[in-house]
């Protein structure tokens, strides 16, 4: 009976991964922004192009850490991604120069958030549901909410405390000598290695079924999931949201403080945005299981939408903060229902190198948002045009999604 419970023992070690994966460095990075920016000149620039580099580098190596989760164990894939999240903090809290930053940033953070973060905790989740598995997916991606609700305030504290080197230093001794080993103990491929079927059902030997280690999907071919029009429906529809998301994200606190309100009343608002995405992953994690795919997606565009314009038409902090939380629930269906989506159409022996094949498919689209409001801010002295211009932009991901067409099996 306690090998049915293995499958949400792999949702835990996927919610501690994504936790530390994003909170440790990507909802913390906003805070660390203005100490290290000062370490080098106060360029803002500078310090932005460093999540720039991240990104890049994560987008550049998704495909071949798709590739290497569908074919080695998930432990040892998470694993050396945590390895390297825990050198790049390390080297974070040593650099001297720009170039070292960027460098590190590329060589060890870029690389590492990619090999232990949500690409690979949805392959694992993936692996190990089938019927629950959008329900799973979205209690695992809480992770990243929740880093969402926490880390902003451990960040500061560290940095008031200890400074910024010393607090990139403590995430990669935790990263190091924590996550690593938890991995390294606790992650299991998939549910077959140890007799299982998905959802926990018994692998039954004398009725044929699947043994363990053998594959029960046909495997896909890559040259026939980029010519399936699904492919390039998933990479544009979510693409687009992605870059609404950013851009939303990275500018909300810039913006309420823009309309008179204090920094601290507009980090709260943040936290709030952030919070209500927990109860987004969960219900839309459940109605992933319930819904269609498209229905799903025209839902929680449609509430990010309602939270944006909200957000766009009052200079009330109260309306603002009532924006934000739509806001953030809506943006809390996205990450579990991406994952769904790509299991749904293209099974789970393919999932890794399908998702990972989807990133570089959508950073160019993905990467636009936050430079173009913040470069509408530098020439309007607003944010105004860039958000209506964002409004539009969920239409055209909205019409993205009507020509998903679900497979026939």
């Amino acid at each position: 009976m306690a090998q049915r419970f293995l499958g949400w023992r792999m949702v835990t070690v996927a919610f501690f991964v994504d936790f530390v994966a994003v909170g440790f460095f990507f909802y913390s990075y906003g805070v660390f922004f203005k100490a290290i920016a000062a370490e080098f000149g106060d360029s803002r620039l500078g310090v932005a192009l460093g999540l720039t580099v991240t990104n890049a580098v994560g987008a550049i190596v998704a495909p071949m850490v798709g590739r290497a989760l569908d074919r080695y164990p998930l432990r040892r894939i998470i694993g050396i991604g945590a390895a390297s999240m825990a050198l790049g903090f390390a080297g974070l809290s040593v650099v001297e120069t720009q170039w070292q930053f960027y460098l590190v940033l590329g060589l060890f953070i870029g690389f590492g958030a990619s090999s232990m973060g949500q690409l690979a905790t949805s392959k694992l989740v993936t692996n190990w549901f089938d019927r629950r598995r959008s329900t799973a997916l979205g209690i695992a991606a809480t992770g990243v909410s929740m880093s969402g609700v926490f880390m902003p305030a451990i960040s500061a504290e560290l940095i008031d405390s200890f400074g910024w080197r010393d607090g990139f230093l403590i995430y990669g001794l935790f990263t190091g000598f924590v996550v690593v080993p938890l991995v390294l103990r606790f992650v299991i491929s998939r549910p077959e290695d140890v007799g299982l079927h998905p959802d926990g059902a018994l692998v039954l030997e004398e009725s044929g079924g699947t043994q363990p280690g053998t594959s029960p999907e046909p495997r896909l071919r890559m040259h026939s999931v980029l010519r399936d029009r699904n492919f390039w429906v998933i990479a544009m529809g979510f693409a687009l949201v992605f870059c609404c998301m950013s851009a939303t994200l990275t500018h909300m606190v810039p913006r309420i403080t823009d309309l008179g309100h204090p920094l601290a009343r507009a980090s709260l608002v943040m936290s709030l945005c952030a919070g209500m995405g927990v109860f987004g992953k969960l219900s839309f994690g459940w109605l992933g299981d319930k819904l269609t795919v498209q229905t799903n997606m025209l839902i929680i565009i449609a509430v990010q939408f309602l939270g944006q314009l909200t957000m766009y038409l009052t200079t009330d902090l109260l309306l603002f903060a009532i924006g934000a939380a739509l806001f953030g629930y809506g943006v809390g269906g996205v990450v579990p229902m991406q994952g769904t989506t790509v299991a749904k159409t293209f099974g789970r022996e393919r999932f890794g190198a399908v998702l990972g094949a989807i990133r570089p498919a959508q950073f160019p689209i993905t990467i636009l948002g936050v430079p173009f409001a913040g470069w509408v801010f530098d020439t309007t002295g607003t944010y105004d045009l860039a958000f209506q211009v964002l409004l539009g932009v969920y239409v055209a991901a909205a019409v993205a999604f009507v020509f998903y067409r679900a497979p026939k099996n």
